[in-house]
């Protein structure tokens, strides 16, 4: 009965003092800390506050042309306007850059299509 040990084995048969503690880990000491990897960039291009000379730029919200001026219906027949949404490459500008909501959007191409298929608008923007 001298063989018997009072600690309580683990499913396994292992018992919870013959686990190694650390392993064949290191300490801690070759690696860095997760938070000083390195010191934080200042200034430069594509740093905080994405310009040099540390002046903030300030992107104002681009709001939807059409709610403003709650224009309901976009006539393909409206040229002048129609062109104010069109590349010179006769690309239809995206939304990101128009500040032009999901509705009004696709009702802009859809209108600007129709006024391309009438050769109101031009299909590509002149060859250089």
């Amino acid at each position: 009965m001298a063989d018997e040990t009072t600690a309580t084995s683990a499913p396994g048969g292992h018992s919870s003092s013959d686990r190694p503690s650390g392993g064949d880990r290191p300490s801690g000491g070759d690696r860095p800390d997760r938070g000083e990897r390195r010191p934080p960039r200042q200034g430069g291009p594509g740093g905080p506050g994405g310009r040099e000379g540390g002046r903030k730029y300030f992107r104002r919200k681009k709001v939807c042309k059409f709610c403003v001026e709650k224009i309901e219906a976009i006539n393909y027949k409206d040229v002048r306007l129609l062109a104010q949404f069109v590349a010179e490459s006769g690309k239809i500008v995206p939304r990101r850059l128009t500040g032009v909501c999901t509705p009004h959007q696709r009702r802009l191409s859809c209108a600007i299509k129709q006024a391309r298929n009438i050769a109101l608008l031009p299909f590509a923007g002149r060859a250089s």
